[in-house]
């Protein structure tokens, strides 16, 4: 891994208030670069590559050369509280001690699922404190919207379980503690017979099936079935807590209520890795409290000891990351937004240029819109009510654009709308509604500064001609506002002869 001096891209694309979000988040944030090892892949795909796990097992320098093409961009307060480094300097500089061990096999881990195209990925992973504490960590990163390169911007997160996996340390090694560790755990803890499943499982192989995916996909109901059959034999405390139940009965009572239809889903990929043979395994769920609201868990699922044959008691735990996937979730909406105006940004704009390229949309119409005297109202007024100004307008295109068409702030006081599937007079009926709302958003704020827009057309019916059409666009919309300023001129020189 590159060690660099700390480039401030994030400063870039988010502004004061969403800074102090990534530094006052109590979760442990990196933003690191992955672009050269994402070159690096492609490089790979090309040479012929198609098992990476098994390629980079071959050889560990391959792993250890994947490490060394990520770059650190940023991290926040917590990291350094976690790693127990004064400075991001210090930590940079030590990373050589931080990163060692095992810490390649849960990169292993992670280069596999971006290798086969997603773009999240996480796992478990041992790192070490600059104190040389060992530190284990449930690490999860998610590509966040390109800038300038693939993977050039990726949030990665780490959770703290070193408390919890020495806790299952002890809980193994003496069953003394392990009521008092499954009372106590900070997390949620099932335990779970599925032996039923497994005898449904045996019948099945009996019958010949061999391919227990296809299965489900002819028999989806397999599953409501399997749920059927599977008991519940504890819980601890902190799943009532999570829950928000009053009891074991009042929770077991009303699962139908926990269990969304994501969790139906992913109870199938569960079975599916049961069914393989895997009797440890983790992955996020969906689920919801007994009040309704939606918890996003971390669920690892792993067969006793001694129960390997008959599936007779599983443990489940689930950590509560709803916290964390909204920040996620609220990151990956600032990759692709401008927060002023919450419409698109010039960023995912380009990308979707790109995909009607690739769809072969026609005819495909844009609308570029230039905001009238916005500088004077600057100059004149100060950056609020120019600010005040542009979240008007976004909120009119908000209101007058709908899908598939997209609305986005190019930069300043420039718009672009591109419209799939529209033609000129469709483009132009679109164009004025947007005058019209601009009209009764005057009318609303009649105590601002009025709203005013220059506006272009162009249609292509060739999406090869797409970026062309954009110029023309942009050149009608300058030439409606050199009219505008005209027009203005004339009036402002015959109130004065009068």
């Amino acid at each position: 891994m590159q060690y660099p001096a700390p480039v401030d891209s994030l400063s870039a694309a988010l502004d004061t208030r969403d800074l102090d979000l990534f530094e006052s988040s109590p979760m442990a944030c990196w933003l690191e670069d992955y672009s050269a090892l994402f070159e690096r892949f492609q490089q790979w795909r090309a040479d012929g590559i198609q098992d990476l796990r098994a390629w980079l097992q071959q050889d560990r320098r391959r792993l250890t050369e994947c490490a060394d093409l990520i770059r650190v961009l940023r991290v926040n307060r917590r990291v350094l509280e976690l790693y127990q480094a004064e400075t991001l300097e210090q930590l940079l500089a030590h990373l050589d001690s931080v990163f060692r061990d095992d810490m390649l096999d849960g990169l292993l881990q992670e280069l596999d699922q971006l290798w086969q195209g997603k773009s999240e990925f996480q796992s478990l992973t041992v790192n070490y404190a600059l104190t040389g504490r060992s530190l284990d960590l449930s690490l999860k990163g998610v590509v966040l919207a390109s800038a300038q390169r693939p993977w050039d911007r990726v949030l990665v997160t780490m959770e703290d379980i070193t408390g919890l996996q020495a806790l299952r340390r002890q809980a193994q090694e003496s069953a003394r503690d392990a009521r008092e560790f499954f009372e106590q755990a900070p997390v949620s803890l099932w335990v779970e017979d599925f032996s039923a499943i497994r005898v449904l499982f045996d019948e099945l192989r009996h019958r010949g099936v061999t391919n227990f995916r296809t299965f489900l996909d002819v028999h989806p109901d397999f599953v409501g079935r399997c749920l059927q059959e599977l008991r519940v034999l504890d819980v601890n405390r902190y799943t009532l807590k999570l829950f928000q139940a009053i009891s074991q009965e009042d929770l077991l009572d009303h699962l139908d209520e926990v269990l969304t239809h994501e969790a139906y889903a992913s109870f199938a990929e569960q079975l599916i890795d049961l069914w393989d043979g895997r009797l440890q395994h983790q992955r996020e769920v969906q689920n919801n409290t007994l009040r309704g609201d939606k918890l996003y868990l971390h669920l690892q699922l792993s067969v006793f000891r001694g129960c390997e044959q008959d599936w007779s008691k599983v443990l489940i735990s689930l950590t509560d990351i709803t916290a964390r996937k909204k920040a996620e979730a609220y990151l990956e909406y600032l990759g692709q937004h401008d927060i002023l105006t919450q419409l698109k940004n010039r960023s995912y704009f380009v990308d979707e240029l790109a995909r009607q390229t690739r769809k072969r949309t026609a005819p495909i119409a844009l609308i570029a819109l230039d905001i009238n005297n916005l500088k004077y109202t600057n100059d004149s007024s100060g950056h609020a009510a120019g600010d005040d100004l542009l979240r008007r307008f976004g909120e009119v295109l908000s209101k007058a654009v709908d899908a598939p068409g997209i609305a986005a702030r190019m930069g300043g006081d420039e718009f672009m709308v591109l419209l799939p599937g529209k033609d000129l007079e469709l483009a132009q009926g679109l164009l004025n509604d947007i005058r019209a709302l601009i009209d009764l958003n005057n009318q609303y704020y009649s105590n601002n500064h009025a709203l005013s827009v220059s506006a272009g057309l162009a249609v292509c019916q060739d999406v090869a001609e797409l970026e062309h059409a954009m110029r023309q666009a942009d050149q009608a919309m300058y030439a409606d506002k050199q009219a505008y300023y005209l027009a203005n001129r004339r009036r402002e020189t015959d109130s004065t002869g009068s």
